[in-house]
């Protein structure tokens, strides 16, 4: 894998047809290091979900633009064999098995499928439990199932969107040291998550968002220098900003 400095940039106002003439994100442009975990924090509605979809190209603004290693996605190279991304897991279709999602995104990439059983035992699904449909999962086996996807190519970058969701205890201590072992293999992480605890467990530093803006950022080692817990520092950087606000330019 090749070594970079990551540059997720949102630049102008972006504003999306979802939200009308609500301004979703402003100017918001951060660095995510090769081989770390950055997190991505927040009240509900900050543009967490939303920063992610537009740098994907999965959210068309109607103004503004958002790029990943410097360029729009689309006119990144073989994008989704650099960048794997888990936005909703539970969004994959009952009827199909495990398996056959694994085989078709094989199939569309051009990747072995002899690669498949390394991605489902990376994620922790057993051979016969790709072979249930996925209305059978729990949430659980849906966020290994789809992070087992985000894997299959071989990605520089994850992008993931609350991936512990619906994990248990075993499950959230599995995904630490998932994310860990990736990272030390020289791939690099962006996530989003509510647990502030295992985000401080996980991640190398983090960014935090409100009113679709940037209001804060800090490494984890420089908050334990300070004595200071992720929660704490969180609280005095959000305490201005409601839950569930979004900013109004119109």
């Amino acid at each position: 894998q090749k070594s970079w400095t990551g540059r997720l940039t949102v630049q102008k106002n972006i504003r999306t047809p979802y939200y009308g003439k609500v301004c979703a994100i402003r100017d918001m442009s951060f660095e995510v290091p090769q081989g770390s975990v950055t997190g991505f924090v927040g009240p509900n509605g900050a543009g967490k979900s939303t920063t992610m979809r537009c740098i994907l190209g999965l959210t068309k603004p109607s103004k503004g633009s958002a790029s990943v290693f410097g360029t729009d996605y689309s006119k990144l190279q073989n994008p989704a064999r650099r960048i794997g991304s888990v936005l909703d897991a539970s969004k994959q279709h009952p009827g199909r098995t495990g398996r056959s999602i694994l085989l078709a995104a094989a199939d569309v990439l051009g990747i072995a499928s002899s690669k498949i059983e390394f991605a489902l035992e990376s994620c922790g699904l057993t051979s016969a439990e790709s072979r249930r449909r996925i209305g059978t999962y729990s949430l659980g086996m849906r966020q290994r199932l789809a992070l087992a996807l985000a894997i299959l190519p071989e990605p520089e970058l994850l992008i993931l969107d609350e991936p512990m969701n619906g994990l248990d205890l075993e499950g959230i201590h599995w995904m630490r040291s998932f994310l860990r072992d990736f990272t030390q293999a020289g791939g690099t992480v962006f996530l989003s998550s509510h647990l502030l605890g295992e985000m401080e467990k996980i991640a190398d530093s983090v960014v935090l968002v409100g009113k679709g803006q940037i209001i804060g950022s800090v490494s984890i080692s420089d908050l334990k220098g300070a004595g200071k817990g992720l929660e704490e520092f969180y609280l005095e950087q959000t305490a201005s900003v409601s839950r569930g606000s979004v900013v109004n330019n119109g």
